[in-house]
């Protein structure tokens, strides 16, 4: 399979690339600035893009099965991320190719509750408010898309480095906890998650998540 990654030096996109090179996969990692350093596998081809210009978009997808985007903007530059959406949207606008996207928890409803989402949550930390919300914005642009094959990923609660342990739960838009209220999956293990998706498509124009 041949693969684009947008977001390839991020923490979640770093290791999708390493995942889907371990599995065989033909992966071009995409950097908007290929000058500064990176620590990405030699194997993966490195080509320079902005998942915001839609140009970009529609030339590192050509020939390609699947567009991955892992994005996250940094601090202060939120508003990035729905302009990195709209720009992947209208790049692969008229292909038949697959993106998979990774989000946020944030829009995740809590387990048990009456419909309140993670980010209502009063404990919720005030510093992850202005990325939560722009990932809801983001999930919103992609619901309303029905031309592209797209998915949303989003991960459990805590979401952090770990171990490849290759198994996880598979849910849809209710938060994913464990027997002691923890939600929880490592970033390797998201990676599995989402070449797991990627190898074998479950989800069509719609969001899933995945947890311990």
């Amino acid at each position: 399979m041949r693969i684009t990654v947008f977001g390839a030096t991020g923490n979640v996109g770093s290791r999708v690339v390493t995942e889907a090179l371990a599995r065989g996969h033909d992966v071009t990692a995409v950097l908007r600035d290929p000058s500064r350093p990176h620590a990405l596998p030699a194997t993966a081809e490195i080509a320079t893009g902005d998942a915001r210009n839609p140009e970009d978009v529609a030339r590192l997808a050509a020939g390609r099965s699947v567009v991955i985007s892992a994005t996250r903007p940094a601090p202060g530059s939120e508003s990035d991320l729905a302009l990195a959406t709209k720009g992947l949207l209208a790049g692969l606008a008229g292909t038949d190719v697959r993106l998979l996207v990774v989000g946020g928890a944030g829009s995740l409803t809590l387990p048990g509750g009456d419909g309140a989402t993670v980010i209502d949550d009063p404990d919720f930390p005030a510093a992850w408010l202005p990325i939560a919300l722009a990932c809801g914005e983001q999930l919103a642009l992609y619901r309303a898309e029905t031309e592209v094959d797209w998915a949303y990923l989003s991960p459990a609660a805590l979401l952090e480095p770990g171990r490849r342990t290759g198994h996880y739960r598979l849910g849809r838009d209710e938060l994913l906890v464990d027997e002691a209220g923890v939600s929880a999956i490592s970033m390797e293990d998201l990676a599995v998650a989402l070449l797991d998706e990627a190898a074998r498509p479950a989800h069509h124009r719609t969001r899933f998540t995945v947890a311990y």
